[in-house]
C-alpha cells in the first residue's frame, strides 16, 4: 500500500463531552460542538533517560511528560465556558469565576483537514481545561479580530481495543469515507458521530 505524504492544511470538528463520573456510560449527556476552531496544538513531551556504567552509556529509556493541549477559537461561547470550566451562574444570566471552581473531566475529538477531503481524527481521552486570561485591546484603523484561547491538560484512559491506558487515539480517513471516524467516537465518547440522520459508513478503496 502506497504511503501518504499529504500535509494537513486545516483543523474542523472540535468536540467534547464530559466524562460521566459514576463510569456508567463513558459520557453524561450529549457531545458538544465548539464551531470555528483556528489552532489546536497537542504537545506530548518525551525525554530520553540514561543510565552509565564503565564510564558509558549502560541503557536509555523514555520518560513522558504531561499532555496539554492548547485551542484558539474566533469566539468561546459562554455557554461552553461554563461547561467546560465548571463556572458558577445566577439566574439573572452572570457568570463568575473563582476559586473553588471544579471543572469536569472531559474528553475531545478534532479533525485535521486535507485539500482532498480526507480527514486526520484526534482524540483526546480525558482531561480538564483551565480559565483562560481575559484580554480586550482598543479598536485603531483597521478592524482586527480578537479570538479566544484556552489550554487543558489530559491523562491516561481505559479505551476499549487496547490493552494498556491511553490519552490520545488518532485514526485516518480517506476522502468520502468515515469508517475510522465512527470508530473514534464511539471509543473516546461511547456515542456515534452527531448528525442530523443515521451515520453510515462508506468504504473507498484508497488510490
Amino acid at each position: 500500500m502506497e504511503k501518504n505524504y499529504r500535509a494537513s492544511t486545516g483543523v474542523d470538528e472540535f468536540y467534547y463531552g464530559v466524562l460521566d463520573p459514576t463510569g456508567t456510560a463513558i459520557i453524561s449527556g450529549s457531545i458538544e460542538r465548539i464551531e470555528f476552531a483556528q489552532t489546536i496544538t497537542v504537545e506530548m513531551p518525551q525525554e530520553a533517560v540514561r543510565a552509565y556504567g564503565d564510564n558509558r552509556t549502560a541503557e536509555i529509556a523514555v520518560s513522558a511528560g504531561n499532555i496539554s493541549v492548547t485551542g484558539a477559537f474566533h469566539k468561546l461561547p459562554i455557554e461552553d465556558r461554563k461547561i467546560l470550566l465548571g463556572l458558577e451562574a445566577t439566574a439573572a444570566g452572570l457568570h463568575s469565576y473563582g476559586s473553588e471552581d471544579t471543572p469536569p473531566y472531559v474528553a475531545c475529538v478534532f479533525a485535521k483537514t486535507y485539500e482532498d477531503g480526507s480527514r486526520e481524527w484526534v482524540g483526546l481521552t480525558k482531561g480538564i481545561f483551565m480559565r483562560p486570561n481575559i484580554n480586550a485591546q482598543t479598536k485603531q484603523e483597521n478592524t482586527e479580530f480578537q479570538n479566544d484561547e484556552i489550554s487543558a491538560e489530559f491523562m491516561d484512559r481505559e479505551v476499549a481495543g487496547f490493552t494498556k491506558e491511553k490519552s490520545v487515539v488518532f485514526a485516518y480517513d480517506e476522502v468520502n469515507t468515515t469508517t475510522k471516524r465512527d470508530a473514534l467516537f464511539q471509543a473516546v465518547f461511547g456515542v456515534p458521530y452527531p448528525s442530523t440522520s443515521t451515520t453510515t459508513t462508506t468504504t473507498t478503496a484508497a488510490v
